[in-house]
């Protein structure tokens, strides 16, 4: 997929294919129950893809595939992480 930063006018937007979208500086202080489903549902899918990760990476035998897969469960745990501090006690939850 082509994708690409640019600056524009109006602030930042992201280049999809031969479509332009505009992306939020920050994220919203208000977080709706469609938004917290989403984020609920995403911080399930990183999560268990950590799991899927580490029990992969301790069923391998070649080192080398041992440490790639390592490496892709900490990103999800990284992901997990960040979307976790989203939700954090400043957001109000409507």
């Amino acid at each position: 997929m082509n994708q690409q930063m640019n600056m524009g006018a109006s602030g930042q937007q992201a280049q999809l294919g031969n479509q332009t979208v505009g992306m939020m500086a920050n994220p919203p202080e208000i977080i709706t129950d469609k938004d917290l489903s989403y984020l609920k549902d995403a911080l399930s899918w990183e999560l268990l893809a950590m799991k899927k990760c580490s029990h992969w990476a301790q069923a391998c035998q070649d080192q080398e595939i041992k440490n790639l897969v390592h490496k892709a469960g900490q990103m999800h745990q990284a992901h997990y992480i960040r979307l976790l501090n989203e939700l954090n006690v400043n957001k109000t939850l409507y």
